[in-house]
């Protein structure tokens, strides 16, 4: 593209309009933002039967991971289970958006093993019958408010029945329930959970996402966890199962889209499609930290496999790593699990190479050299790494595209009134660069509607359009001021000129 062509192409964007499908939400995950209620009881409110719940309540298997993980109480959530009517009001009256990223909660719908249960009826016997009725009052409220509901089947936890992360964490070679690496136990019962809620809400919901961030289950679970992020069993530098869980995941995706398909027959919307299934994935660029020098690049390059290409490849074209060797096989049975993508970008990373094994990324793990290092802060306000996200993505596996989550963190007491507002509408300008490059985007979902219980940062990570002290028992919304920037820009389906001349949309 001439420099003339690219500055008309930026003139264009300046002021971003969207079409009328184009869906303006926000994303919340259902362990993050349910517990904390100020009246319901705690038991009702929390959900106590997943691994993460067994983790944030700190058993003493977990002591060493002291480090990382807050262990704050859940009772400082946002108590969205109690408070979700006001939640999805403000969604619609305050910040007029047209959709919802939401979770449910295998843990609550099936609290107890549905091993040897078959059948939707032998299910539903068995199911919780209050978790369902919550979360068939809470899509009748979304239809009602006219929000369209994008459901996530999987967002990270799992049943204590299915995964018992302590003991795990403790010693792996005896602990029972093994989670990810019980593949083919979890593969089934997950995909036998997926096609359960695919009909028991499929005149509901239209929209579905398998997983949420499956290399963020294996990266901290079983090779680095870290204090930017843990989960269970917390596990460091186990590289044979790190290739297991990444294989289980893929087949689970794979089963749980087909389980769907199958069981959700109903269009809810009136679209004439009954079940888009899509995969919610977090992309990273890679940057590497000399441009000029050839392991920094070698380097950039092995992590970004690793990271953004391995499991996608594998369910949009049925092409598997299961080596992580670099060296792929077709399986057609993984093929085209895709019927669209989720993307959730919050920042590039900076990497460094080195010829030596000093910190075992990636050189133990597969047959990749160099090794890649890791340098930079969380959140670098970087918005044309999106476009280059968006972009490369379309030429890979051309699939319509959903930005699922986008945001970053704020210190109410630090940060200017303008950083959220800035970060919405220069990320937004970027995003529209790259439909303007042919990239099939359909959606903008800011993470996150309220302030939430951040997994193991807990309550200390504050990235809601609406404060919440978790000290209040009241579990007040306050509005930040991105809350009538992003009302603004969502009522009108595009940035209205005065934002984005006071936001400019940089080539930086």
């Amino acid at each position: 593209m001439s420099r003339l062509a690219a500055l008309l192409l930026f003139t264009a964007c300046s002021s971003p309009q969207f079409p009328s499908s184009f869906m303006f939400g926000a994303s919340i995950a259902g362990f993050q933002v349910d517990p904390g209620c100020p009246t319901l009881p705690a038991a009702e409110c929390e959900d106590r039967a997943s691994d993460w719940y067994q983790l944030v309540s700190h058993p003493p298997e977990y002591d060493d991971l002291a480090a990382n993980v807050s262990f704050e109480p859940l009772a400082h959530g946002p108590g969205h289970w109690e408070l979700w009517e006001q939640d999805f009001e403000r969604a619609k009256n305050e910040l007029h958006l047209g959709a919802l990223r939401l979770s449910l909660e295998w843990s609550r719908i099936f609290p107890t093993s549905t091993e040897g249960i078959e059948g939707y009826d032998a299910l539903k016997a068995v199911a919780d019958a209050a978790a369902l009725a919550k979360y068939h009052a809470m899509f009748a409220k979304l239809k009602s408010l006219g929000l369209k509901p994008l459901v996530t089947l999987n967002h990270y936890t799992l049943p204590l029945w299915v995964h018992d992360g302590a003991a795990c964490h403790k010693d792996l070679s005896t602990c029972a329930r093994r989670g990810w690496l019980d593949a083919a136990r979890t593969e089934a019962e997950i995909a036998k959970y997926a096609g359960f809620v695919a009909r028991e809400f499929g005149g509901e919901v239209d929209l579905w996402a398998t997983e949420n961030e499956p290399f963020a289950v294996v990266l901290p679970g079983y090779l680095f966890p870290s204090a930017d992020r843990v989960n269970p069993p917390g596990l460091s530098y186990k590289y044979a199962e790190v290739k297991q869980v990444l294989v289980a995941l893929v087949e689970a995706h794979a089963k749980m889209y087909d389980a769907v398909k199958a069981a959700d027959t109903v269009d809810a919307d009136g679209d004439g499609k009954s079940a888009e299934v899509g995969l919610v994935y977090a992309t990273v660029p890679m940057r590497p930290k000399d441009a000029a020098k050839t392991i920094d690049q070698k380097a950039a390059q092995n992590l970004f496999y690793l990271y953004n290409t391995v499991f996608l490849d594998a369910v949009a074209k049925g092409d598997l790593d299961a080596t992580l060797s670099g060296r792929a096989t077709h399986r057609e049975d993984l093929a085209h699990r895709l019927d669209w993508l989720g993307v959730n970008y919050y920042t590039p990373l900076t990497v460094s190479g080195t010829e030596t094994a000093s910190f075992p990324l990636l050189s133990p793990l597969t047959n990749f050299d160099p090794i890649a290092l890791m340098s930079g802060p969380l959140y670098v306000d970087d918005p044309k790494g999106l476009y280059e996200v968006l972009v490369g993505l379309k030429d890979r596996y051309a699939l319509p595209l959903i930005v699922t989550e986008n945001g970053t963190a704020v210190d109410d007491a630090t940060d200017s009134a303008n950083k959220v507002p800035s970060w919405i509408v220069r990320h937004l300008g970027w995003l529209d660069r790259a439909r303007q490059q042919g990239a099939d985007v359909r959606g903008f979902f800011y993470w996150t509607l309220m302030d939430n219980y951040e997994w193991n940062h807990g309550m200390s990570m504050r990235m809601g359009l609406y404060a919440v002290d978790p000290m209040d028992a009241a579990k007040a919304r306050v509005k930040r001021p991105a809350v009538d920037v992003y009302g603004r820009i969502a009522e009108q389906s595009g940035v209205p000129k005065d934002l984005a001349t006071q936001y400019p949309i940089s080539e930086q």
